[in-house]
C-alpha cells in the first residue's frame, strides 16, 4: 500500500481532470489513474466546443457560464489555444429563422444569453459574404472552442507541473472500495475516490451505475480541410441543432423546424444528424455528427452517414471540403438527467455525464462536487 492521498480519481478525461483541478487548487493531494497511455475517450474525440448558448435555462446554463470562466483561467495558466469569438448558428429556412427570432426576443432577453441576431446586411457581410446564402445567424458570443487533442494533454501537463497532481497512465484500476484503490500499478489509499470512467459502466461500480440505466451514444465524425481559405474563427451550427439543444427545443417555434426535418429530410432525424463545425488551430475543421444509442456501440460506420455530413457541411460553408480523417466518437448518455454524481459507498462515488456537453459544463460540475466534499476551502 503506497502513501496516502486526499483524492484518487479514475479517468483522465475532462471530468477527471476537472475534479483534479478543483481539489488540487485547494491544496489537496490528488492522484489520477488512466488505463491508456493518453486519454482516448470522449474528451479527445469531440468538437472542443464549450457552448453556453445551447444550454437550457437553469442548472445547465449556470454550469456552462461558470465553466466558461474556468476555461479562461486554464487557457492562460496552461497555454491552451482557446478561441473566444463565439459561435454562429445559421437559419437556413424560414422556420429556422422564426425560431431564432423567437429565442432572441424572448428567452435570450429573459435569461441574459449573450447573443446577437444577424439579418440583412449584417448577415450578408459576415466573413466577406461567405455565408450570405443563409437567412440569419445567431451569434453566441460566450461560446468557446479548443482543440481537444492538444488541450487535454496541455491541461494534464499543467496539473502535473503547477499543482503537483500525480498521474498514473497505462494503469487499469481493478477495484475501488472505501479508502482503497487497487490497480495494475499497485494499491493506493485515499480519503475520497471518484470514478470518472466515461461510458465504461462495467469495470467499476457496475451495480450503482446500472441503477441509472445509462446508454452509450456513438457518433460519426470527420476532420476536413476547406478548399478555400475561410480562416474560420467561430464554431458553426445550423437550425438542425435547435431541435437537439435545450435552449431552443422546447420553444413553440421548434415544432415547425422539427416538422420540416421529418417531412423533407427524415434520414437526418433517423440518424440523429445535426451539423457542428469546429475550427482547429491548424486551418482544418472538425465536422459531425450523427447519434446512435445502444448499450454497446456498434464498431461499424455507415458511409452514407458520412456523405450526409459532408453534404451538410459543404452547403453550410458554401465550399467543398476534403476529408483527411474519420473516426467514431462515443460518450455516455440517456441517464436520469444530464449528469449524475452517485455515492456508491462511503468515500466512493462516480461522476457521470449523460449528454455530450462535458466540455461545456464539466469544469463547474466538478467544482461543485469538490465543494460539497471538502467545502469552499480546505
Amino acid at each position: 500500500m503506497t502513501q496516502h492521498s486526499d483524492l484518487l480519481i479514475v479517468g483522465a478525461g475532462i471530468l477527471g481532470l476537472s475534479h483534479a483541478y478543483a481539489a488540487a487548487k485547494r491544496g489537496l493531494k490528488v492522484k489520477v489513474f488512466e488505463r491508456s497511455a493518453t486519454p482516448l475517450g470522449a474528451s479527445v474525440r469531440n468538437f472542443g466546443q464549450a457552448l453556453v448558448t445551447g444550454q437550457p435555462p437553469g442548472p445547465m446554463l449556470d454550469l456552462a457560464r461558470e465553466s466558461r470562466e474556468i476555461w479562461g483561467h486554464w487557457a492562460q495558466a496552461a497555454g491552451l489555444a482557446l478561441k473566444r469569438k463565439g459561435s454562429y448558428l445559421f437559419a437556413r429556412t424560414e422556420a429556422e429563422e422564426h425560431l431564432l427570432e423567437a429565442f432572441y426576443t424572448g428567452r435570450a432577453q429573459e435569461y441574459g444569453y449573450n447573443v446577437e441576431l444577424l439579418q440583412g446586411a449584417a448577415m450578408n457581410n459576415l466573413y466577406a459574404g461567405q455565408f450570405r446564402h443563409h437567412r440569419a445567424a445567431l451569434h453566441g458570443k460566450d461560446d468557446q472552442q479548443l482543440y481537444s487533442r492538444e488541450a487535454i494533454p496541455a491541461l494534464i501537463h499543467y496539473l502535473s507541473q503547477a499543482l503537483n497532481v500525480g498521474f498514473h497512465f497505462s494503469t487499469l484500476v481493478r477495484e475501488v472500495e472505501p479508502s482503497q484503490l487497487h490497480s495494475t500499478a499497485g494499491s493506493f489509499r485515499g480519503d475520497q475516490i471518484i470514478v470518472c470512467s466515461g461510458h465504461d459502466y462495467q469495470t467499476l461500480l457496475a451495480d450503482a451505475i446500472a441503477a441509472l440505466n445509462p446508454q452509450t451514444c456513438r457518433l460519426q465524425m470527420l476532420r476536413a480541410r476547406p478548399v478555400v481559405n475561410l480562416n474560420l474563427q467561430h464554431a458553426l451550427l445550423t437550425g438542425l441543432s435547435c431541435v437537439h439543444y435545450g435552449a431552443f427545443a422546447d420553444l413553440p417555434q421548434a415544432a415547425a423546424v422539427q416538422a420540416q426535418i421529418l417531412r423533407e429530410t427524415p434520414h437526418l432525424h433517423e440518424h440523429g444528424i445535426h451539423l457542428l463545425i469546429s475550427p482547429t488551430p491548424h486551418g482544418e475543421l472538425i465536422i459531425g455528427d450523427s447519434h446512435h444509442y445502444d448499450s454497446d456501440p456498434s464498431p461499424f460506420n455507415a458511409e452514407q452517414v458520412d456523405d450526409w455530413l459532408i453534404e451538410l457541411a459543404q452547403q453550410t460553408l458554401g465550399c467543398k471540403v476534403q476529408v483527411v480523417e474519420r473516426w467514431q466518437g462515443v460518450y455516455g448518455s440517456r441517464g436520469p438527467g444530464p449528469f449524475s454524481f452517485v455515492q456508491a459507498a462511503p468515500g466512493v462515488s462516480a461522476a457521470l455525464m449523460h449528454t455530450g456537453v462535458g466540455m461545456s459544463v464539466g469544469p463547474a460540475m466538478a467544482e461543485r462536487n469538490i465543494s460539497t466534499l471538502w467545502g469552499a476551502t480546505r
